[in-house]
């Protein structure tokens, strides 16, 4: 495979892939998003630098290819889940920096005796498969210490934070895929059409990300062919963006 492109195995015993169209509970796709895969790569390596709110990145990684090893099966599961939301990054620098006394969100106990609801969940479980992406560098960056470094973090099984399929209580493992043809694990045999499904939540052509940037949502029209989704590029017109 060229030099820029790499593969990995994950899986976990857990993982959830929200449809943005269910508006309470949680519904997950029947299988990973490439926002999700892009995600777990992002874990094991990132690169960029930031000035003040902004967030300058060295590359981004590109979803060319997601395979599904285990045949995707539901579970039904009823989770605690806080109300509350974390404040802004004004604040919370405040309550870093000392200027400001922390407030927690309270689940139970405390003045506020209602921040905990019960929502269901419909997850995934048992879920493993073979993710295939690109490294784009921006312009005047070259991949060749980006790749370098990448190689042997994936190799020798380091992140800088743990992998997760969709929430953070749901932890990925992965392993470095050097040749993918000799993988005795094949795609499962498995032909469906999953209609519009979410791509990336963040502008990936932008050079310059800031803290206060609105989500950017993008879909496109996933077929999972062979137990296979091909994923087209994001620059790519098959892919759905805001007019904005």
């Amino acid at each position: 495979m060229a030099n820029d492109v790499h593969t990995l195995d994950v899986w976990g015993d857990l993982a959830c892939f929200t449809r943005p169209e269910m508006k309470v509970e949680r519904f997950s796709y029947p299988v990973i998003t490439p926002s999700a895969a892009r995600g777990i790569f992002d874990a094991i390596y990132w690169d960029g630098r930031r000035q003040g709110a902004e967030i300058r990145p060295y590359f981004h990684w590109q979803i060319m290819r997601i395979e599904v090893l285990e045949m995707p099966r539901f579970i039904a599961l009823r989770r605690n889940e806080v109300k509350g939301r974390v404040p802004g990054t004004a604040t919370l620098n405040q309550w870093m920096s000392g200027a400001v006394e922390p407030e927690p969100l309270w689940a139970d106990g405390g003045e506020d005796t209602t921040g905990r609801t019960q929502r269901q969940t419909m997850a995934l479980k048992n879920v493993r498969y073979r993710l295939t992406a690109r490294m784009v560098p921006r312009a005047g960056q070259e991949w060749g210490k980006l790749n370098a470094c990448f190689l042997r973090r994936a190799r020798a099984g380091k992140c800088f934070q743990q992998p997760y399929f969709g929430c953070r209580e749901f932890p990925a493992f992965f392993e470095y895929v050097d040749d993918p043809g000799a993988r005795p694990v094949k795609p499962v045999p498995l032909d469906q059409h999953l209609g519009f499904m979410l791509y990336d939540v963040f502008d990936l052509r932008k050079d310059v990300i800031k803290d206060n940037d609105k989500p950017f949502i993008t879909l496109f029209d996933a077929h999972i062919r062979s137990g296979a989704i091909d994923v087209p590029p994001f620059e790519h017109a098959a892919v759905r963006k805001p007019e904005r």
